[in-house]
């Protein structure tokens, strides 16, 4: 299925937030995963459910997340080769049913693990059928986690709208672009204040074609130019919509406010990120049609009348497929 690369340049402003947020809209099967070198902090954010089908979560809902369960462990079990079926085994389940991959809790696990980005890349995009959204936190110049990138369906850029932020986004796409040559589309997110959010977006809009177009006429300037024979052109890139900055909505997410998320700004914007990202990737990455998934909201009880039924452990031919259930799960809150 498809591997979506999360992004951004300097601060990542909100990458793990916008990852969890649009895996609990995603309409297929997905998994979240923490790919950051700087270390993840899921584990830290949100809780574990109970009812883990492989027994990996707290002893209740809202037990912590275990940190030494996760890219971790898988590394250590990938020296001989990965595979897709390998993954579900090192995957947990939040509170709501959305899988994760957690990934290193500090930096110095990372210079460990340079190996890893592609091999886990292709096993990502091998990982039917389930999507992968990874979130790859603060990519820097010619970093080892650009081998995942590569097998990416689209890399996705996360950048708040402000001037030295929208700064770091320009100069990041031209290098990213150039680095990615012949490789996946390059999709930017505006993370924007609701009150100047169709604004925000517009601007951001015109500065990446500003560069889209700086980076075809660079192309064609080359020696030999673009063309067959000439090596592959850069990757697409455009503005893909936005997230509304939504403090509020972020704390629900984590399940540490009462009230209702889907209401939030942050979930509204997210499913139509969402539906564009799905829209964008098209049919060619799937062989066929895939039934829509509920997907729950980490921290969200189950709908009143609705009572979850027991989970069924993952296949090895379908890790982290979506049991029906999960429906229930999605009817009271999303």
């Amino acid at each position: 299925m498809a591997l979506i690369a999360l992004a951004a340049d300097k601060g990542a402003p909100g990458v793990t937030t916008a990852a969890v947020a649009l895996g609990a809209v995603w309409p297929r099967p997905v998994l979240v995963a923490e790919c950051d070198q700087a270390g993840g902090d899921l584990v830290y954010r949100l809780p574990a459910a109970a009812d883990d089908p492989a027994g990996r979560g707290g002893a209740r809902d809202g037990g912590m997340l275990n940190p030494s369960r996760g890219l971790l462990s898988l590394a250590a079990t990938a020296r001989r080769g990965l595979r897709p079926d390998q993954i579900a085994e090192h995957c947990q389940r939040l509170v709501g049913g959305l899988d994760v991959l957690v990934g290193i809790t500090n930096a110095e696990q990372a210079q460990a693990m340079t190996w890893l980005w592609g091999p886990l890349g292709r096993a990502f995009a091998g990982l039917s059928p389930v999507d992968v959204l990874a979130d790859c936190g603060r990519l820097g110049a010619g970093a080892p986690l650009n081998d995942l990138l590569r097998e990416a369906d689209m890399v996705v850029l996360f950048t708040r709208a402000t001037l030295e932020q929208v700064a770091h986004l320009r100069e990041r796409v031209a290098a990213l672009a150039s680095e990615l040559r012949g490789g996946p589309p390059i999709g930017v997110v505006v993370l924007a204040d609701p009150r100047d959010f169709r604004a925000s977006i517009a601007e951001v809009d015109r500065i990446v074609a500003g560069v889209q177009s700086r980076l075809q006429g660079q192309d064609a300037a080359s020696p030999g130019g673009p063309g067959p024979g000439y090596g592959p052109a850069p990757p697409p890139v455009a503005v893909l919509g936005g997230l509304a900055l939504d403090p509020k909505g972020a704390e629900l997410l984590s399940g540490r406010w009462g009230g209702r998320l889907d209401r939030s700004l942050l979930i509204r914007s997210a499913r139509e990120v969402a539906a564009t990202l799905i829209g964008r990737l098209g049919t060619a990455v799937h062989a066929g049609p895939v039934p829509p998934a509920a997907q729950a909201v980490p921290g969200a009880p189950p709908a009143p009348g609705h009572p979850p039924q027991p989970h069924e452990r993952p296949g090895v031919q379908e890790p982290l497929a979506r049991p029906p259930e999960r429906q229930q799960y999605q009817e009271g809150r999303l």
